[in-house]
């Protein structure tokens, strides 16, 4: 059993060796960047849509778009290059991994080049100077007018990793800062009083304040450094060429000032946005986010029971090899987050095979309700009593015949409830993949949230949607189940 732990570290120790490797030599490779992306026709955009008016969702023709002022500069971008812009979502936590991965050729997301991101991100020149604001509750507008300096022993809210975490973190003194993936969920965290401001740039808090009559934007006032004063696109480290045919385009945008022209395009996308924020305008979206979750569930549930049964019968066989192999997969995916499964198999495998986000989401939950399904299984056929294999043995069946037709039929009773409810489960599990950009139900929960400015009402709505899904399973199965003990 050691030996089998023994290589299985050995193997994981490896491939993280080859990944760190591959990474190092893309990086040291000679730069041919720009020719790549015109080779393959095509430059991709990462970006995290909740950003107004850098980045944000509309719906058009029934269909979700990013539109804002980062999306005009990066299509000038691909215009100059010659070539199509394909822009893809996720959590601005994700979005360096992705650029290091190659998942995205540029980052566009109202980012900072700030010095500890130089160290492994190639930035361009600064296009855009917006300021640092807070965004506080009207009714507090002022005991905060002051900004950062008002804010000592204050509960501060920031996106992650943003340059505005570490403004709060460094410059207010006691401040308890608490990071969030979305900026739609720090404006909820203030609204329900869980943090005192929340640091943003100062378009992002005009345009919430704009929308929102119950907030307010205030200059925080903060000492900001060289490099650290604007927005820039960021590229894979060493991608000179390809920076330098960037910077020229930003050259001619900032001689032109047509970020100006970009930020009232975006103005009008937000207005459209406002003028019904009921749910049931925005019912496609919820819609297309029950169907994704259906399909990733439906095909996890599969690729899980299929994997978890041989999984079983490995730990449960006698072969030393298989039944170490059995164990060391199932301690090792359920003594590891799902979370952190799901951003391994997008970006470690990705430096290797390049998986589409939805697929990655499949593969990930798969696996992951693979190892509980097999604890599951492999708990039904021990609680057959062994006499009835005997039995069965006696009767001229071969092993592989007793086990088909004598103890999983009976296992499968005793197990169902477990796995009806690891099928429940997977349901609700299958949420985090939304990290990644897969357009599942809680993915666009927060496009809602951030096309409306509403934050309650859409989670209420997605709260209602995933009861209904697991419900009606739940009900789905209790009918099996009754099924199979009416018939026993």
């Amino acid at each position: 059993m050691k030996k089998v732990l023994h290589v299985v570290l050995a193997f994981l120790f490896s491939l993280v060796t080859v990944l760190s490797l591959a990474n190092a030599h893309q990086v040291n490779a000679a730069d041919d960047s720009l020719q790549k992306i015109k080779d393959k026709g095509t430059i991709v955009m990462g970006t995290s849509p909740d950003y107004a008016p850098y980045e944000f969702l509309v719906n058009v023709g029934g269909k979700n778009r990013v539109e804002g002022m980062d999306v005009e500069v990066a299509k000038q971008i691909a215009s100059d290059l010659g070539v199509k812009l394909k822009i893809k979502q996720m959590d601005f936590d994700q979005l360096l991994v992705a650029l290091e991965t190659k998942k995205v050729d540029m980052v566009i997301s109202g980012m900072s080049p700030t010095p500890a991101r130089a160290k492994n991100v190639d930035f361009s020149h600064i296009y855009y100077k917006g300021g640092q604001d807070i965004l506080v509750n009207k009714a507090d507008a002022k005991i905060y007018a002051k900004g950062k300096d008002a804010l000592r022993n204050k509960n501060i809210g920031a996106q992650t990793g943003s340059l505005q975490y570490e403004l709060a973190k460094k410059q207010v003194p006691g401040a308890t800062v608490k990071g969030l993936g979305k900026v739609t969920d720090l404006i909820l965290a203030l609204k329900s009083h869980k943090v005192d401001a929340v640091n943003v740039e100062k378009p992002v808090a005009e345009a919430y304040a704009s929308n929102d009559k119950t907030l307010t934007a205030i200059d925080g006032r903060y000492n900001l450094g060289s490099g650290e004063t604007g927005t820039a696109i960021g590229f894979h480290k060493g991608s000179t060429t390809l920076v330098n045919a960037v910077n020229k385009t930003l050259d001619k945008i900032k001689k032109q000032n047509k970020t100006k022209a970009y930020l009232e395009t975006a103005g009008k996308y937000m207005a459209g946005n406002t003028q019904n924020t009921t749910m049931i305008h925005y019912w496609k979206y919820f819609a297309l986010g029950v169907g994704y979750t259906l399909l990733i569930s439906a095909i996890a549930v599969v690729m899980g029971v299929v994997i978890g049964v041989i999984l079983a019968l490995m730990r449960l066989g006698k072969n030393k090899v298989l039944h170490g192999i059995a164990v060391a997969y199932i301690e090792f995916i359920r003594g590891t987050p799902l979370m952190v499964q799901v951003m391994f198999v997008y970006f470690g495998i990705g430096v290797l095979v390049q998986i589409p986000a939805l697929t990655a989401g499949i593969i990930a939950v798969g696996i992951n309700s693979s190892a509980y399904v097999a604890e599951i299984i492999r708990s039904g056929i021990d609680s057959i009593p062994v006499g009835q294999t005997e039995a069965a043995r006696s009767l001229g069946m071969s092993k592989n015949q007793a086990m088909s037709n004598v103890v999983l039929p009976q296992a499968i009773k005793n197990i169902w409830p477990a796995l009806g409810n690891e099928f429940i489960s997977l349901i609700k599990e299958s949420s985090i993949v939304s990290i990644i950009g897969v357009t599942d139900l809680i993915y666009q929960l927060k496009v809602v949230q951030t096309a409306t400015y509403r934050g309650i009402a859409p989670i209420a709505v997605a709260m209602v949607l995933y009861f209904v899904m697991t419900f009606t399973l739940s009900r789905v199965l209790g009918h099996f189940e009754g099924k199979m003990n009416h018939e026993g």
